[in-house]
């Protein structure tokens, strides 16, 4: 085997095995982290609320619509940003499908040099270049050049979708836990149920980002705490006004 064929595999993005499991690990830690904004979020809410009064179907009706309109903020800004991204995308493929038939031999040298920038030789930059332009162009120059995948493109409606679930499941802990124990009981229930969960969503998010999860752990629980505490505070504050 010469040197030339065994630099081969790097040359080759589209079919990196770690890629397909890249992109689904940072869809789940979003999943995680807009799970976790539901929790925060409506927990301050329903905890706030529970501060000014006890009636159950005041709570209710609080949390249900904290879950709905965080849900469809979440969705409609993970839209509006997805879709920009792609449209983004689109345009700098056509730009660059333009370029690639108005010049294809200028194109050709800038993937040259490309590749030959991430460290492969003079002629294995060439091959790698003159074979990926004879199989498809525009992917070659598309994933190397600017780091889009052509077939894969942000899709956002799945990006809203995802958003809405994640952030519902999440609102769903602090509006259940505030609503099913007995009066006395809706608050400290809730403020553990959340804290729990908070420990648990810092816990994975950072396993998934490969951080160390005891700061994670604390800022979640911090944040989750003060939340609640200052909403509950404010809450029994407005409660006492009448």
């Amino acid at each position: 085997m010469s040197a030339d064929e065994g630099t081969d595999s790097p040359a080759h993005p589209a079919h990196d095995p770690h890629e397909g499991l890249g992109a689904r690990l940072n869809w789940l830690r979003a999943g995680v982290l807009g799970a976790n904004d539901g929790i925060v979020s409506t927990a301050g809410l329903v905890v706030g609320v529970a501060g000014a009064t006890d009636t159950k179907s005041t709570l209710l009706a609080s949390g249900i619509a904290g879950l709905l309109a965080g849900s469809l903020s979440m969705a409609s800004g993970e839209y509006v940003s997805v879709s920009t991204q792609r449209d983004t995308e689109i345009a700098a493929l056509a730009l660059e499908r333009k370029e690639l038939a108005e010049a294809p031999e200028e194109e050709l040298e800038e993937l040259v040099g490309l590749y030959r920038d991430k460290g492969l030789t003079e002629n294995t930059a060439r091959r790698v270049s003159e074979e990926l332009t004879a199989h498809d162009a525009l992917s070659a120059h598309a994933q190397t050049e600017l780091g889009i995948n052509p077939d894969s493109l942000a899709n956002p409606w799945s990006a809203a979708i995802a958003s809405f679930v994640a952030f519902s499941v999440g609102a769903l802990l602090p509006l259940l836990a505030i609503v099913l124990p007995p009066r006395e009981w809706r608050v400290p229930v809730t403020v553990v149920s959340v804290l729990i969960a908070l420990v648990a969503t810092g816990f994975i998010s950072a396993r998934l980002g490969r951080a160390a999860p005891g700061r994670a752990i604390l800022r979640n629980v911090i944040g989750g705490a003060l939340a609640m505490g200052i909403t509950y505070l404010v809450g029994t504050l407005i409660g006492k006004v009448d």
